[in-house]
């Protein structure tokens, strides 16, 4: 593994973010959460990147923006699993995605609204996990949908509907601090887990017209037929977008752009975006917005059918 391959490098070409390859191959390593290719990682290569982007793999969750409470209170939870990795990390700063999930989902979902890509008005609309996106759980709660978010039916595998952001708060306030100190893996799925499926609560998917959320949630607990449904998502590679046609998705919407075939969690490009913006740390809400609209960062819409 080369150190110079695996960093991410930025350049603005015409007004839009690209990524470049760092030296001959691929420019990014997934790590899907393993532990043990973190810790290869950051011995055999520190300091070889500009910032890491870590999504559920270091577990890192904001709560508490300028845009209000936040769903867990004005407080940043992190699995206690990762911080013990993250303070491994001391020559990099690290990055979750949740500056995007915060400003670009939120964007993203408003702008689906007002440029009518989607009619939410009166819809059933299944976010599966609202805890990590409360971004886009708040702008979805403005759109006078029916909302039920499947935190605990997904993530804990309860059978209980959340179908209020009041709720959701008040869920979160209690399981949040306790779910930090469990292993991600008993949350999330990592390594091969991404891979395997388990066909979770089918109902929920069957009576919802619009799905959202992380991807490795809807694809994980999906069942066989999506027919006719609209999916908001990211971290779609060109085997899912055939997956979800076949499975008879009406469109998919992925709300970061789609770049060589893929669209990249928000991780990743809000790395990026750092790295381009000269900055040593994370930015502000609307720092990201100014960035977000300068470079018009848009969703990325396919119609299946």
């Amino acid at each position: 593994m080369q150190c110079d391959t695996i960093h991410i490098r930025k350049n603005i070409v015409a007004g839009k973010l690209v990524y470049g390859l760092g030296g001959n191959k691929e420019f990014w390593k997934k790590e899907n959460g393993d532990q043990y290719q973190h810790r290869f990682f950051q011995t055999r290569c520190p300091g070889k990147s500009s910032f890491r982007g870590y999504g559920s793999f270091a577990g890192t969750k904001r709560y508490g923006w300028r845009y209000g409470k936040g769903l867990a209170g004005n407080r940043r939870y992190v699995f206690a699993e990762s911080a013990k990795l993250l303070k491994q990390v001391n020559d990099t700063p690290v990055l979750d995605g949740s500056g995007l999930k915060n400003t670009l989902e939120r964007m993203a979902i408003r702008y689906l609204a007002d440029a009518h890509v989607i009619d939410f008005n009166g819809k059933n609309v299944l976010l599966v996990c609202a805890v990590d996106r409360f971004g886009m759980a708040e702008a979805l709660a403005e759109q006078n949908c029916r909302l039920l978010f499947g935190d605990i039916i997904y993530g804990l595998g309860c059978n209980i509907p959340i179908r209020s952001l009041a709720a959701l708060r008040r869920w979160a306030s209690v399981l949040v601090p306790i779910i930090t100190r469990l292993p991600i893996k008993w949350m999330y799925p990592t390594g091969k887990k991404q891979d395997s499926h388990i066909s979770r609560h089918p109902e929920y998917f069957a009576d919802s017209d619009v799905i959202a959320g992380d991807f490795l949630f809807i694809k994980r607990f999906m069942p066989a037929r999506l027919s006719g449904k609209t999916i908001i998502t990211n971290t779609v590679t060109a085997a899912d977008r055939q997956m979800l046609q076949d499975a008879g998705v009406k469109t998919l919407i992925t709300t970061t752009p789609c770049l060589q075939g893929r669209s990249f969690g928000t991780n990743v490009l809000e790395a990026a975006i750092v790295a381009a913006s000269g900055s040593k740390k994370a930015l502000q809400p609307e720092e990201y917005e100014v960035f977000i609209r300068k470079y018009k960062i848009m969703p990325s819409i396919e119609h299946f059918q």
